[in-house]
């Protein structure tokens, strides 16, 4: 009996390899991911098409209608900052949608048939997810240079608003994977997803100061956690000017510290709850 335990032990893989089998596993989805945008490029084309109409529309439409003062690069530096956040916001929608297509198609079943670990495929699909969003942001970046808005902030300052943005993207990204393992069809996740997109990006400050907003709504827009990402892309693009009205709101004041509490709880709530719901779906 000795022996056996024993060699159940041996046969019982470390903490160390079980986490070099999920890391590699999580890569090889994540690398599928990849490859099926690279093979159907219409995905990448209209996803980096989009924040583009977007900051041209709103940068010479509303640019001369929306006023913001002592800001050097006026209404089109004040909005390059929610362009950016609202679209990586969009991307990751990518891993709902992803995934509903995967249960659809009864990929999902296929996989929990090898002999790979479970959470793999979560993982995956979120981190091909942050590739489409660097593309993104190179993009919009490109294009708001063009259209006169500058980075007057720091180096270090401008790598970590990227950064910040990037993990605020990657933890929605679990957020949509519970909607896409819930719904029935690709076409659901799209409507479902959107109906949490838009408030959080139209009632935010991202395209408009929070002090032109009604009393309700501008509580809401204080707290909610697009503008403080947006806030703190601002000041830490140097996009921000102190004769502009600001809001006196905690989570306003401390817009970084704020972001990355809101990123933290969104992953503490949603990581388990996608990987139950991971275990519970079935193929449709």
């Amino acid at each position: 009996m000795t022996a056996t335990l024993a060699e159940t032990e041996a046969e019982t893989p470390g903490l160390g390899e079980r986490l070099s089998i999920v890391v590699s596993d999580s890569l090889t989805i994540a690398k599928r991911n990849v490859i099926k945008i690279k093979r159907v490029p219409d995905v990448l084309i209209f996803t980096t098409l989009s924040p583009i109409m977007f900051v041209l529309l709103f940068a010479y439409v509303f640019g001369s209608a929306i006023s913001v003062p002592g800001l050097e690069g006026g209404y089109r530096e004040f909005l390059i900052a929610g362009i950016f956040v609202q679209t990586v916001v969009f991307g990751a929608s990518f891993t709902g949608a992803g995934l509903a297509e995967d249960m659809q198609k009864g990929i999902i079943d296929r996989f929990r048939s090898l002999p790979m670990a479970s959470s793999a495929v979560l993982v995956g699909r979120t981190i091909s997810d942050v590739v489409i969003n660097i593309v993104s942001l190179v993009v919009m970046s490109l294009t708001g240079l063009v259209v006169g808005w500058r980075i007057r902030g720091s180096f270090l300052d401008a790598v970590l608003a990227y950064a910040l943005m990037l993990l605020f993207a990657y933890a929605l990204s679990w957020m949509m994977a519970v909607v896409g393992l819930l719904v029935r069809a690709p076409e659901v996740f799209n409507n479902a997803s959107f109906m949490v997109i838009f408030p959080l990006t139209f009632l935010s400050n991202a395209f408009v100061p929070i002090d032109t907003l009604p009393t309700p709504l501008r509580i809401f827009a204080e707290w909610n956690p697009m503008s403080a990402v947006t806030q703190a892309v601002r000041e830490l693009f140097g996009n921000t000017s102190p004769l502009a009205p600001t809001s006196d709101a905690w989570s306003m004041q401390h817009p970084v510290t704020t972001s990355l509490i809101w990123i933290v709880v969104i992953l503490v709530v949603f990581v388990p709850l996608a990987q139950i719901q991971y275990k519970k779906s079935v193929s449709r």
